[in-house]
């Protein structure tokens, strides 16, 4: 008889030599339950993605009572289907003028795909600019504008006329020109580390789209639903893109992604030729059931104050010798160390503190806060606690 970890290791496609390899049963607000009942507080969110917590009730409700309705019907952009129309409009409705027609996907890097797509098919135009240390997904056109060599040099050749330029680098942006199709950005560098933009660069980024006609696409995939203590990241810097991209949090815990534009824009998708973008499950009726209801949570529940209140929580109590800045806004922190070997122990350690912790792909020298905007001052103390611990017994060689 063979354990589940055995199967995991013989069946389940692997990403890497070291999986985490817990194997989890039960899930509610903040908290992991392995199978020897042992607890975890969620530091991570599964990535960006249970911004209201685990199984919350709303949540599960609302996908219970759609599937008591129907589940796939037929590909997607074919047949009105309330929970997709319900949930565009409710997004719409918080975004400003000239993001009101969403494209539904199933994730964060079809999300990428698309709007690619979408970019060259309006403009007529096939150069994309992005930017160094960016993270797009890891789909072969997403990874041909992720920002770091490592993940890419395997899997060349990628799509050409691409240009990769350095964030925050105003004089770079003169290789936007008249052949540029799309700029696509994140509003906040996630896997980097977390670096914001500086002296205006984003507002400097959208006025030389303007200057040569290329769309300015933000990718708030991590970013979106409160993570950085707004609902959307733009909205702290006052920039409004041609083309958003979500996923992760959109679902509610459930498989969704969207790249959102202008009718006018988004129409260009539908003719010369039609189908010119198609997903079979993309938009499903549960997931989008899910999202909205988590959508409904976030804004009912005042999760984006919520997350700034925790967010001070964390600076504050991240107190130790070994950490040189917890860097970042919102619940999407950077936890920097003074030796990037902590880094490493840290987060394959950490499940030993009933901790849950990740590394960022283009930042060897931090590990990410990022927990359900849910978490509550109690948790924060005890997350904050048990790191210190870490980090104690790391630098005396406990661990």
């Amino acid at each position: 008889m063979f354990t589940n970890r055995q199967l995991f290791l013989s069946h389940i496609g692997q990403t890497s030599p070291q999986p985490m390899l817990l194997e989890i049963v039960r899930a509610e607000g903040v908290w992991l339950y392995d199978a020897d009942g042992k607890k975890y507080i969620d530091l991570i969110s599964g990535v960006s993605v249970s911004n209201t917590g685990h199984r919350h009730l709303k949540i599960v409700n609302a996908v219970k009572e759609q599937m008591d309705k129907y589940m796939h019907l037929m590909v997607y952009g074919e047949m009105i289907q309330s929970p997709q129309v319900k949930y565009a409009e409710k997004i719409a409705g918080l975004l400003p003028k000239g993001l009101e027609t969403c494209f539904f996907v199933n994730s964060g890097s079809e999300a990428v795909e698309g709007a690619m797509k979408l970019a060259k098919r309006y403009t007529g135009r096939s150069r994309i600019i992005y930017f160094r240390n960016a993270f797009h997904g890891s789909t072969h056109g997403a990874l041909s504008i992720q920002g770091s060599e490592l993940y890419r040099n395997a899997f060349r050749p990628l799509l050409p006329d691409t240009v990769q330029i350095g964030f925050n680098d105003a004089e770079a942006l003169n290789n936007i020109d008249s052949k540029t199709a799309c700029v696509i950005i994140e509003p906040v560098q996630a896997e980097a580390g977390i670096i914001y933009p500086e002296d205006g660069f984003l507002g400097k980024v959208r006025s030389r789209c303007n200057e040569t006609g290329a769309l300015l696409i933000f990718d708030e995939i991590q970013t979106g639903f409160g993570r950085t203590g707004y609902l959307f990241a733009f909205e702290r810097f006052g920039v409004i893109p041609d083309i958003l991209l979500l996923a992760k949090a959109l679902g509610g815990g459930m498989p969704l992604g969207a790249f959102i534009s202008s009718s006018g824009i988004m129409s260009s998708l539908a003719s010369d030729p039609v189908l010119g973008h198609i997903t079979t499950f993309g938009g499903h009726p549960v997931c989008c059931a899910a999202g909205l209801a988590s959508l409904n949570v976030i804004l009912d529940e005042n999760l984006v104050a919520n997350c700034s209140r925790r967010s001070d929580s964390f600076k504050d109590k991240l107190s130790h010798p070994a950490i040189s800045e917890v860097r970042g806004e919102g619940l999407l922190l950077a936890v920097e160390l003074t030796n990037p070997e902590y880094v490493r122990v840290a987060v394959s350690k950490a499940p030993d503190y009933g901790l849950i912790l990740d590394y960022f792909l283009f930042c060897n020298n931090a590990f990410r806060i990022a927990p359900p905007l849910t978490i509550n001052e109690e948790e924060t103390v005890i997350a904050c606690r048990q790191i210190n611990n870490l980090l104690d017994d790391i630098v005396k060689g406990k661990c």
